[in-house]
């Protein structure tokens, strides 16, 4: 009964006031969020509305910057064609600066060599008027020394004057005593010829006239075979007589020459152009001859002939009497031959 009373009680149960509680306080929530709708409702009408006139002010501007685009872009080709136009300006400027410094280098290198020659000339003319300054000087000090030297030509052409007077007394004299020496010369020549005749004639007398010893010009000739054995300088024993005759007629002919003619007896050895074999004493013919020549002047001596008296020369085959190449003319060539003459 008494949970039949409680269950009673408890159907009595208000919700009333709970609900309109729960209702105001959703209405209350409601309006707030309608407040907040309005009040956003109202920034943003007012946000569009700001961004509707920067929309509009957007779209003009870019309205403008279409029309610009346009005419920058007629513009960029107009300054593209400039452009263009500029580079073949600045092709052409920097070749014509090329050739231009290429004829700046020149003009500068010349300008330095002109520069150093005009520093060259200015040193040059600076040097030119100091010589001329001492050229002056020294001019004055010569004028000086040409007047003194002009008086001492005076007094020297005097001294020549009288020289010259006494030159031409002396070249007189001279040239009388030229002649007269000439004079003497040519006694003394004849003289010489004279006694090589009488001397020649005396070797012939002497010598017996033999085929193999003769006259030749100026020359008695011996002919080798006469003093000498073939290849040797030995005077062989039918040489040693003739030699000694030659000797005799020397030393007589001594006696009659004057002695103011200084005359010699020269022996001139010759051979023929046969060469030696060069195992024998001599090398060649030029030693022969002048072997064969000394061999004859020693023998002279040894007989009593002065010695200052005779010279020996040797020409082995180079003074032939016969050039031709015989057996003959090889004969005639080997020879010994004695010359008188002046010293």
């Amino acid at each position: 009964m008494a949970l039949a009373r409680g269950r009673r009680g408890d159907r009595h149960i208000d919700y009333w006031p709970g609900f309109v509680d729960a209702l105001s306080t959703l209405l209350m929530a409601i309006m707030f969020l309608l407040s907040v709708f309005v009040l956003v409702q109202f920034l943003l009408s007012r946000e569009i509305s700001g961004k509707d006139a920067v929309l509009d002010r957007l779209n003009s501007q870019i309205n403008e910057l279409t029309s610009l685009l346009a005419l920058e872009k007629s513009n960029s080709q107009d300054a593209q064609d400039a452009l263009a136009n500029l580079q073949a300006s600045l092709s052409a400027s920097e070749a014509e600066k090329s050739r231009l410094e290429q004829l700046l280098a020149q003009g500068a290198g010349a300008g330095d060599a002109a520069n150093a020659r005009a520093e060259a000339l200015s040193r040059e003319l600076d040097n030119q008027r100091q010589l001329s300054q001492r050229a002056q000087s020294q001019v004055e000090l010569l004028n000086q020394q040409i007047a003194a030297l002009r008086k001492q030509i005076g007094a020297l052409e005097d001294a020549l004057d009288a020289s010259e007077a006494r030159d031409r007394d002396s070249n007189a004299k001279i040239a009388d005593l030229g002649k007269r020496l000439n004079v003497a010369l040519a006694q003394r020549v004849q003289e010489l010829n004279r006694y090589r005749s009488d001397f020649f004639g005396r070797l012939r007398e002497i010598l017996s006239d033999r085929e193999n010893i003769r006259i030749v010009g100026d020359r008695f000739v011996f002919q080798s075979e006469v003093l000498f054995p073939t290849g040797s300088e030995q005077i062989n024993d039918a040489g040693k007589v003739e030699m000694k005759k030659l000797a005799g007629a020397i030393i007589e002919l001594q006696k009659e020459i004057p002695p103011e003619i200084n005359w010699v007896l020269r022996v001139d050895g010759h051979t023929d152009n046969v060469p030696l074999s060069g195992t024998g004493r001599y090398r060649d013919n030029w030693e022969l001859s002048s072997a064969r020549a000394t061999s004859v002047v020693k023998f002279l001596i040894e007989n009593g002939v002065p010695a200052n008296r005779l010279v020996a020369a040797g020409f082995g085959e180079f003074q032939p009497l016969d050039p031709s190449n015989t057996d003959e003319a090889r004969t005639k060539n080997r020879r010994i031959e004695l010359k008188l003459t002046e010293r």
